[in-house]
């Protein structure tokens, strides 16, 4: 039987040292038909381990109903890790940040008032416990001891970056014994004082996340942890992209730079990013600072050695000749995924949001505006609409919006009121003795994953007023669009945009093996994207990303459909279909 063990100075494998030499690549992220082909691309460049998250969000979707087939499958993930000679960490939070949406909690947590996330509260506790009644044995029949792959679980994620419950550390370390996990557990923070502090305990081992510097943070991690093997558990060689940013990149010389400093300090590593894949449907996280909320886009690039299509970077080879230096080679051999353009498709159906209602949405009344979340719904768009009585003057229409809200009057576009708008801007001149109709529509742009603010409900938040009088009694229609096949399409003969939010189909015919390719938008201004039926992208002309990836799995010989939700207008109903990603909005 083999043995995974954390020594006094080292790693132990069988009484032997080992340097784990990983890399981040999670299953959720990747088509389970290429997992394979990223996993071997990772050993080929000299790799002995793989890290991945649990995703709490996708593996419970609905309170009680749960998910682990497909890309969900964690067994088959982590048997195939084995077959191809790699051991696994895993990190199954239940909290993972990654940038993934509300930080990988389900969002009906938000449904109960007197939760409170990430510490000893006994709502949240209860609803760990029974996630981790279904995940955990699955990881721990996995474990090298048992044959399988798995040789550390994490307890939870960087909790020092969010708070100081040392006794929910020890209840999540506790619950994971519990369930058999009996491989070696470990906490990872960023490399300062306070983090460490505030999210590591003396009997579990301590790892901590950086981008440079090795020497300073294992310096930092040293004062904590006096002996034992030294391992970055994030090292960041990249970075992700939030909406209207610029994309973020890094020179491969200096990412390879400073791993060499952590292989210096004969440390353990694993690569975060790895092959980063794609936040696909509406599973992007937000940061969120006291000015700023801060979405992030679809892709899950990275820039990482692996690119979000499979693709080998400069930064992979460059890690690659850096790791065979240290003894850590292979002799497998891997290649670029291939790649096409597709001809232009035109969109010459379309359907209207607003005169689709009764197919998209149930109907809810309330007094005042509710998030969504109080109306049973997770993702997607919420539409809120009153009867504002007249007459009455002119005065601002102050809304409070998770995230981005599109104003109405009588059916008519009035304009935007986005989040992080420092004031308002819409306002109405005046309302006529018959009064007028107010909608608004908010789209949920991604719950914050990261931070204070993690409490992020979505939809309208706060009373809606004009002036300083509040307006009640509201008709609410969820719009989580998970079905969109009773949409009532029309064949108008010009499509044009009508100020309104409006659906637009085409359909595309592929012949022979459908390989993958990128959808290019750049006729459209904001919305989504479905291809056959699944929800591929959100697309934003304010980038950086400016493309999405569609793999070629989702893909069939023969007819496919696609479907744009467009809500602030396009030029032509055309989609293009490239053969390379376009990323970066330059």
């Amino acid at each position: 039987m083999n043995e995974f063990l954390i020594g006094k100075k080292s790693f132990l494998l069988n009484g032997e040292p080992i340097r784990i030499v990983s890399g981040a690549m999670h299953y959720f992220r990747v088509p389970r038909e290429y997992w394979r082909d990223r996993l071997l691309k990772i050993k080929a460049c000299g790799f002995n381990t793989i890290e991945t998250y649990t995703a709490w969000n996708l593996h419970e979707p609905e309170e009680g109903k749960f998910n682990f087939e497909g890309m969900l499958d964690l067994k088959a993930y982590l048997e195939l890790i084995k077959e191809l000679g790699m051991y696994a960490i895993v990190r199954p939070g239940p909290y993972i940040c990654s940038e993934w949406e509300f930080g990988g909690f389900p969002w009906w947590l938000l449904k109960y008032d007197d939760i409170q996330l990430r510490c000893m509260n006994n709502r949240y506790l209860e609803k760990v416990d029974k996630y981790f009644d279904k995940i955990i044995p699955i990881i721990a029949d996995c474990q090298l001891e048992k044959g399988g792959s798995v040789i550390m679980v994490q307890v939870e994620n960087e909790y020092g970056s969010y708070g100081d419950d040392s006794e929910y550390i020890r209840y999540i370390a506790a619950g994971l014994r519990a369930r058999g996990i009996t491989a070696e557990l470990f906490t990872s923070d960023g490399d300062c004082d306070c983090m460490l502090t505030g999210g590591t305990v003396p009997e579990i081992h301590k790892t901590c996340n950086f981008g440079s510097r090795a020497e300073k943070a294992f310096s930092a991690l040293r004062k904590f942890q006096p002996e034992g093997p030294l391992m970055c558990a994030e090292y960041w060689n990249g970075w992700f992209d939030h909406w209207g940013e610029r994309h973020h990149d890094r020179d491969p010389r200096d990412a390879a730079k400073s791993l060499k400093e952590i292989l210096d300090c004969d440390g353990s590593v694993s690569v975060y990013m790895m092959h980063g894949g794609t936040n696909f449907g509406y599973m992007n996280g937000a940061n969120c600072t006291d000015k700023e909320y801060q979405p992030t886009v679809s892709s899950y690039d990275d820039d990482a050695p692996i690119n979000e299509y499979g693709g080998l970077t400069e930064k992979y080879y460059a890690f690659k000749k850096l790791l065979e230096q240290y003894g850590h080679t292979s002799d497998i051999t891997v290649s670029d995924p291939k790649t096409v353009s597709y001809p232009d498709v035109i969109l010459n159906q379309t359907a209207e949001l607003f005169s689709n209602l009764s197919v998209l949405s149930q109907k809810h009344e309330t007094v005042l505006p509710v998030p969504m979340e109080k109306l049973d719904q997770g993702y997607g768009y919420i539409l809120y609409e009153a009867d504002v009585a007249g007459p009455r003057e002119g005065n601002e229409i102050y809304i409070d919006a998770h995230d981005r809200a599109y104003v109405f009057i009588n059916g008519k576009f009035k304009g935007i009121q986005y989040r992080n708008d420092k004031k308002m801007k819409i306002k109405i001149n005046s309302v006529p003795e018959e009064g007028m109709k107010l909608s608004i529509l908010v789209e949920n742009m991604g719950r914050i994953n990261y931070g204070p603010y993690m409490v992020d409900k979505k939809g309208i938040v706060s009373p809606v007023r004009i002036g300083n009088q509040l307006l009640f009694h509201w008709n609410t229609y969820t719009l989580p669009f998970s079905d969109l096949s009773e949409l009532k399409f029309m064949r108008p003969k010009n499509v044009k945009y009508g100020k309104t939010p409006m659906f637009l189909k085409g359909n595309f015919n592929i012949e022979g093996e459908p390989q993958d390719t990128f959808i290019k938008l750049d006729n459209f201004k904001k919305g989504l994207i479905w291809v056959n039926g699944k929800l591929l992208s959100r697309y934003w002309e304010v980038g950086p990303q400016q493309t999405a990836y569609l793999p070629a799995p989702w893909l069939k010989t023969g007819a496919n459909e696609i479907i744009i939700f467009e809500t602030e207008g396009f030029k032509k109903p055309i989609v293009h279909f490239v053969d390379k990603p376009v990323l970066d909005k330059r």
